[in-house]
């Protein structure tokens, strides 16, 4: 039976590679979450510890969704490494939660040779069922990575290193910019990355660039109508409204959702703010994981009153009842919940 392993409750990149160099390769890794960039990352370097950078066929076998069975994963297993001193089994997208070889499964990952590493790639939109037995033996035998979005100094880091890569400096508010505006997964970033640095006149690239031609997710785009909201600037809100409605990808329920849980951020920083608490509690409250977006949440919530955001939560939560329980277009409901809350509406 191999033994248990230490479990990574939180991705820090940088840390774990330093650790897996110095213990060198487990038996048994599952490795899940939004990050695929640094996924793909850890697991190169993990195969390179494992069977070097040319491994052939015999010491390194990959097994997928389509050709996965309990029987393939366990002759993987027992394939003994040919002209190398450990072997690598690479076992990619299989969704684990549904499984229907579960004690077979489990059978062959609790008896890994001490030769051979074996490692699950999950999907990004993959979370594992912590209650199935299945999980529980991986958690036994093996260690877990997660893989989070990077915190906001080593992804500002590494932005400035995809930008350097291209001969471009970046403002550090460009680069803040671009987080809000596109997201913190990597994979992500660095299309918008090259665009941007394709589009940039000069050597360093401004915030002026990053709003011209980065892909803004919906979240940025609820961000800064509620910021419009908090500055007064109600047709510019508007607006952003009516960008968010013109894409056809955005259905109003997942419009309403975004707005939601902004209003939600930001009547926790009012909370914050009267209460003395300040930028931490608001962090460590809406697991914010950018100092900067928190920033911005205080800003902005010093603009409405406690009670005009505590409506404003109400407000989402009525409106979105009323979308899943009337016959009113959903769109139009969007509309009169954030005509609503840009009025500034206190009373039920």
């Amino acid at each position: 039976m191999a033994k248990k392993t230490r479990t990574e409750e939180k991705f820090n990149y940088g840390e774990s590679i330093r650790r897996l160099r110095q213990t060198g390769p487990q038996r048994l890794y599952l490795i899940w979450g939004p990050e695929d960039y640094l996924a793909e990352q850890y697991l190169s370097e993990l195969r390179r510890l494992c069977v070097g950078e040319e491994a052939d066929d015999f010491s390194y076998r990959k097994l997928n969704e389509r050709d996965f069975s309990a029987l393939a994963l366990a002759e993987a297993i027992d394939s003994v490494p040919f002209l190398s001193e450990r072997s690598m089994v690479e076992v990619r997208g299989v969704d684990l939660n549904k499984l229907s070889e579960t004690d077979e499964v489990i059978k062959a990952i609790s008896d890994i040779p001490d030769y051979c590493t074996v490692v699950f790639l999950c999907e990004p939109g993959f979370e594992p069922d912590k209650r199935l037995k299945l999980y529980k033996a991986f958690a036994k035998a093996g260690v877990e990575i997660h893989v989070t979005a990077q915190l906001s100094d080593a992804l500002i880091k590494w932005i400035v290193k995809r930008f350097a890569a291209s001969d471009k400096s970046i403002e550090l508010n460009a680069a803040q910019r671009l987080i809000t505006v596109s997201g913190d997964i990597m994979s992500g970033l660095i299309p918008e990355i090259n665009k941007i640095a394709a589009y940039a006149k000069g050597d360093k690239v401004t915030i002026e660039d990053v709003n011209a031609v980065a892909h803004h997710i919906p979240e940025a785009v609820v961000f800064d109508m509620t910021e419009s909201m908090a500055r007064g600037e109600y047709n510019a809100a508007m607006s952003l409204l009516g960008e968010l409605l013109d894409d056809k990808n955005n259905d109003p329920i997942m419009i309403l959702a975004v707005l939601g849980n902004q209003m939600r951020q930001l009547y926790a920083a009012s909370v914050a703010i009267q209460s003395g608490q300040g930028k931490d509690y608001l962090m460590k409250t809406c697991s914010l994981k950018h100092d900067f977006v928190a920033s911005k949440l205080m800003t902005s919530a010093r603009r409405f009153s406690q009670v005009q955001l505590r409506r404003a939560v109400e407000l989402c939560a009525e409106t979105d009842y009323a979308m899943k329980s009337s016959a009113t277009e959903p769109k139009e409901l969007l509309k009169e919940c954030v005509m609503r809350i840009a009025a500034g509406e206190t009373d039920a």
